[in-house]
């Protein structure tokens, strides 16, 4: 059996409107009236470039180079248009981790511009590498943005320091939702799909209980051994666990009966995804449905 990944487009109406519109490259501008005097920023990807957003507000442009749900940053080639992007800008947000490997080689060719690293800045001392699900991590990174851009913009800098406050502000009641989830839920046994969730199953005390073998096969995209599968089976089949935390932007045939399987069993099936869904923009707004729907399974 193989593990190898397949990368889903999770909105079909997305995808037909990319196919009409004729677009082939992954990046994005998410301001749609472009202004002399507005701060040019890049981010590698759009989870990234709704922070530099939330902390730009209406004096920056972002562009996002990764956008589409179907596009996989561990693999994406950059192209000319990304190229002019990083050159022309200011700020560049990568995530770092090995996540984005592109980025960093594409940051290379913006020498003048400013540059952060969401991985380093984190500084979590784990090595997953999904750290906008680490919500203090958000935090910091939303804190360096806003001194990098108010080095670029001075007379813009409360603003920036103010929007950084506003932004932050939300994610501590965000925090503090699903830190409540290890109060009342503390230890409960979850599988995940691949650990792409890792630090907010972590704020929220509950335990990954998923085989280590199955964990490491998805992530280096190797077939996943039939023990660890069949022991993820058991442990849905025997309902030892409240629910399966599933990557819905990347699927295979073993995950897909996975998700079947713990439906039947009548466990809770929370998805989440490495980047904004078609449509939305707001990381707060995102990663709320998300936490919502772990505490529905939660408390299920």
């Amino acid at each position: 059996m193989s593990s190898r990944r397949t990368r889903s487009v999770l909105a079909a109406a997305s995808a037909l409107t990319v196919l009409a519109l004729g677009v082939t490259a992954c990046s994005t501008t998410d301001s749609s009236a472009s202004t002399s005097d507005k701060i040019k920023v890049v981010a590698s990807t759009n989870v990234w470039g709704s922070v530099l957003s939330a902390v730009g507000g209406d004096k920056v442009e972002v562009t996002s180079i990764i956008h589409d749900p179907s596009a996989d940053p561990h693999s994406y080639e950059t192209t000319a248009e990304d190229a002019l992007s990083a050159q022309n800008s200011k700020l560049l947000l990568g995530n770092g981790g090995g996540y984005d490997d592109f980025f960093t080689k594409l940051a290379a060719q913006a020498p003048d511009a400013k540059k952060l690293v969401a991985y380093d800045i984190a500084a979590t001392g784990n090595e997953n590498e999904h750290v906008w699900y680490s919500l203090p991590s958000v935090e910091k990174v939303a804190d360096q943005v806003a001194g990098q851009l108010g080095e670029v913009q001075p007379a813009s800098k409360q603003a920036f320091l103010d929007n950084a406050s506003a932004f932050k502000a939300k994610l501590e009641t965000l925090l503090k939702k699903v830190s409540e989830l290890g109060v009342t839920h503390p230890g409960t046994k979850v599988i995940a799909t691949e650990p792409v969730a890792h630090y907010l199953l972590d704020s929220a005390k509950a335990t990954d209980v998923t085989p280590k073998a199955f964990s490491a096969a998805v992530e280096q995209e190797t077939d996943i051994p039939v023990t660890a599968v069949n022991e993820v089976k058991q442990l849905i089949a025997g309902k030892q666990v409240k629910a399966v935390v599933n990557n819905a932007q990347t699927t295979t045939s073993i995950t897909d009966q996975i998700v079947g399987d713990a439906k039947t069993a009548g466990i809770g099936v929370v998805d989440v995804t490495e980047t904004l869904p078609a449509g939305v923009t707001d990381y707060i707004d995102w990663m709320s449905k998300e936490v919502d729907a772990l505490a529905g399974a939660l408390n299920s």
